[in-house]
């Protein structure tokens, strides 16, 4: 298949349209409720790193599975980090969990949770809380490739030493190293952090409720969606939250003036909310 040299850095609404409508025909697969803004600059980025016109595209997504698939990794994997926005962690150590710590069983979604690393960031701070015992970590993503990182647990060293400085920035009082095991160039997390956890895929899109959960975290995923997905979600989330129960968007996505009244604010800022309806 011939490559080009140059590819125009845009590929139109139009036809971004028309290759959604071509991906679900083909594969079953549906992007048509994500934020077309964001899959446009996805799928821009893959044309222009691998100089494909939309032509070639469709060829691949049409004769290679295994492209195809990689495609979906591609469009759909979110960055993430071990205790990303820290001061988000000190808000949920300080106003989450005291409320928390009534349960004899607490459990925590983390959905979209990518490679693994802030379930794995709740899962350090409900230990130091002394809560990890009585909790179980749900981790949920639509890729499968990014799933099977997770739940190995482990990661580059030298992206732990970033992952540190977040750490420190909670007001941790150990250091991150106490939670994994350093080899060679990469660290294993901790199997005393792994016992209580759970990875498992699921698609926000179009799967529903399959617990009720004290916790759930969901950041910088939402963003991703168009506004009448962002409300599909945040009904599923509504109906798996145990009353009472804690929904976390993080800093970049908040709850629109129509979803608000079912929830209390907690933290404005790190958009932290609690169901009370």
């Amino acid at each position: 298949m011939a490559k080009l040299e140059n590819v125009d850095d845009t590929i139109s609404y139009e036809e971004l349209a028309s290759l959604v409508s071509f991906i679900k025909n083909i594969h079953g697969f549906d992007f048509s409720d994500y934020s077309t803004a964001s899959l446009k600059r996805r799928v821009t980025r893959i044309m222009q790193l691998e100089k494909l016109s939309l032509f070639d595209l469709r060829t691949l997504l049409t004769n290679d599975q295994e492209y195809f698939e990689s495609f979906v990794i591609e469009i759909t994997v979110n960055v993430t980090e071990m205790f990303r926005d820290p001061l988000f962690y000190k808000s949920v150590a300080e106003n989450i969990i005291p409320y928390l710590r009534s349960y004899q069983r607490i459990k925590v979604w983390n959905a979209g949770c990518s490679t693994g690393e802030e379930l794995y960031s709740f899962a350090i701070l409900f230990s130091e809380e002394q809560l990890y015992d009585r909790s179980f970590f749900y981790g949920t993503d639509i890729n499968s490739e990014v799933l099977e990182t997770a739940k190995n647990g482990i990661y580059d060293l030298q992206k732990m030493k970033n992952y540190s400085e977040n750490y420190q920035k909670t007001g941790a009082l150990h250091t991150l190293s106490d939670y994994y095991t350093a080899r060679y160039d990469a660290a294993s997390i901790n199997h005393s952090l792994k016992k209580n956890v759970l990875f498992s895929a699921h698609n926000l899109a179009s799967e529903g409720v399959f617990n009720e959960f004290q916790l759930i975290s969901c950041r910088n995923v939402l963003i991703y969606f168009n506004t009448e997905l962002q409300k599909k979600v945040i009904d599923l989330f509504y109906n798996s939250l145990a009353n009472f129960g804690f929904l976390c968007l993080g800093s970049k996505e908040t709850l629109r003036s129509t979803e608000i009244g079912r929830f209390k604010i907690i933290d404005q800022k790190n958009n932290i909310y609690q169901k009370v309806t």
